[in-house]
C-alpha cells in the first residue's frame, strides 16, 4: 500500500475535480471523466460514435482518450491529468466492478404521489409485508431500506457514518461499501426493477456500472459526502445476504457438486432423534424443501436465505459444525430447486457469513 503524504488533495471534501480524481485512484478506484455538469460519461470521440466495435475492442484507452464511459475508468494519473487538462469542468465517475465497490443508491422523490407507491409485495421484493403493518407516509427508497433494515433487526444503513455516504443534488443518498475479499460478485440494479431489485426506490451500483464521486457538481447540484467516515467500510454480511437474495450474485466460478446425504432431514428417525443443532434447523429446511412442490411462489430465496442465516449462528455458537451446516442447507436447496444449484450455493453462502456474525451462545444451546 502507498504511504500518503499530508499534501495530497482533500479527497472527498473538497479540491479540484482533478484533485479528488487523483484522490480516488490513489487508493485503487478507476475513475472516468463525466460531461461538465452532468452526471453521465463524457461523449466518445467520433471514430466511436458509430457503435461499430465493442468497449473492450476500442483503442481509444491505449491512446489515452476516455470513450465508452467506466469501460475507460483508470487509475493512471498522467492520464487523469490529461483528460482533465483538456476539460476541467469535468465531473468524476467512479468503475464499481474494478473499484470493488457496492454502493447502494438510495431515491427520495418528494413530489411522488401515494398512488406511485407500488403494492406491498413490491417494495421489498421476496418478503411478504404483513397487512398488519402501516405503510402510510412511505414515499421514497428511505423508507423502504429502514423497513428492510428493521425486518432484518440491523441498523439502517442511511446512519451507517462509518462509510462513506453521500447526498446527490435530488436529495438522495449514495452509501459506498466496499466488497469483503471473497465475497461474491454483485451486480447493478434498479428499484424499479421487476426482476432484480434490493427494495423499490433503492439502486445498486456494482460490476457493470459507475457512481458519481463527491465533490462532482451538476445543473441540479452538488454530490457532498456527509459527515462521517471519508473511505468506503465493509459491505454489512446482512446487506450481503440480501443482495445474494435478491439475485444481484454473479456466478462465474463452477460449483464442486454436493454428496448426497444418507436421508431428508424428516427421515424416518425422526426430528427428536436429531442431534441439537440439527432439531434447531429442521423446521427451516423443511420449509426450503417445501418449496419443491412448486416451481414459483414460494419466497424459496427469502426461506433459504433465513435458514443459512440461523445455521449460520448455530455453527458460531459450536452447535453445529460448519461442513455439516452448509451440506444440509444445500441438500435442501437442491431438492426444491435442482436447476440453480449455483445459485443456490450463493445465498447459502451469504446466509452463512452473515449468520456467523451473530452466533447463538451456548447457553441457548437446543
Amino acid at each position: 500500500m502507498p504511504v500518503y503524504s499530508q499534501n495530497l488533495p482533500q479527497g472527498v471534501s473538497g479540491g479540484t475535480a482533478l484533485d479528488v480524481a487523483t484522490w480516488m485512484a490513489l487508493r485503487g478506484y478507476p475513475v472516468h471523466p463525466l460531461a461538465p455538469g452532468t452526471k453521465t460519461p463524457a461523449a466518445n470521440c467520433p471514430d466511436c460514435r458509430g457503435g461499430l466495435h465493442s468497449p473492450q475492442d476500442c483503442t481509444c484507452r491505449s491512446r489515452g482518450r476516455w470513450c465508452h464511459g467506466f469501460h475507460a475508468a483508470t487509475t493512471d494519473l498522467p492520464t487523469l491529468r490529461d483528460w482533465w487538462a483538456a476539460e476541467p469542468e469535468f465531473g468524476i465517475g467512479v468503475s464499481c466492478g474494478p473499484a470493488g465497490l457496492v454502493v447502494i443508491d438510495v431515491d427520495a422523490h418528494a413530489d411522488a404521489d401515494a398512488d406511485d407507491v407500488p403494492a406491498r409485495e413490491r417494495l421489498l421484493p421476496g418478503i411478504p409485508i404483513d397487512e398488519r403493518v402501516d405503510l402510510t407516509g412511505l414515499g421514497s427508497g428511505y423508507d423502504t431500506l429502514a423497513l428492510l433494515a428493521a425486518y432484518r433487526s440491523r441498523p439502517n444503513p442511511c446512519e451507517d457514518t462509518s462509510t462513506l455516504r453521500v447526498r446527490t443534488p435530488s436529495g438522495g443518498m449514495h452509501i459506498w461499501y466496499r466488497l469483503p475479499k471473497g465475497g461474491p460478485r454483485l451486480r447493478c440494479s434498479s428499484g424499479s426493477s421487476s426482476k432484480v431489485a434490493l427494495a423499490w426506490q433503492v439502486d445498486v451500483r456494482a460490476v457493470g456500472g459507475y457512481i458519481v464521486a463527491p465533490t462532482t457538481r451538476t445543473a441540479a447540484g452538488v454530490y457532498e459526502a456527509l459527515p462521517g467516515a471519508r473511505l468506503p467500510a465493509a459491505l454489512p454480511l446482512w446487506l450481503t445476504a440480501e443482495l445474494v437474495r435478491t439475485g444481484h450474485g454473479i456466478d462465474t466460478a463452477p460449483v464442486e457438486p454436493v454428496a448426497a446425504p444418507g436421508g431428508p432431514v424428516r427421515g424416518s428417525r425422526g426430528r427428536g432423534s436429531l442431534q441439537g443443532g440439527q432439531r434447531a434447523l429442521a423446521g427451516l429446511l423443511e420449509e426450503v424443501r417445501a418449496c419443491g412442490a412448486s416451481p414459483a411462489g414460494t419466497a424459496f430465496s427469502e426461506k433459504l436465505n433465513r435458514a443459512a442465516f440461523t445455521a449460520g449462528g448455530l455453527a458460531a455458537g459450536g452447535h453445529l459444525a460448519a461442513g455439516e451446516c452448509r451440506r444440509l442447507l444445500l441438500e435442501a436447496a437442491d431438492h426444491a430447486r435442482p436447476h440453480q444449484t449455483r445459485r443456490n450455493v450463493l445465498i447459502v453462502e451469504a446466509g452463512l457469513r452473515a449468520g456467523s456474525g451473530r452466533p447463538i451462545p451456548p447457553k441457548e444451546r437446543p
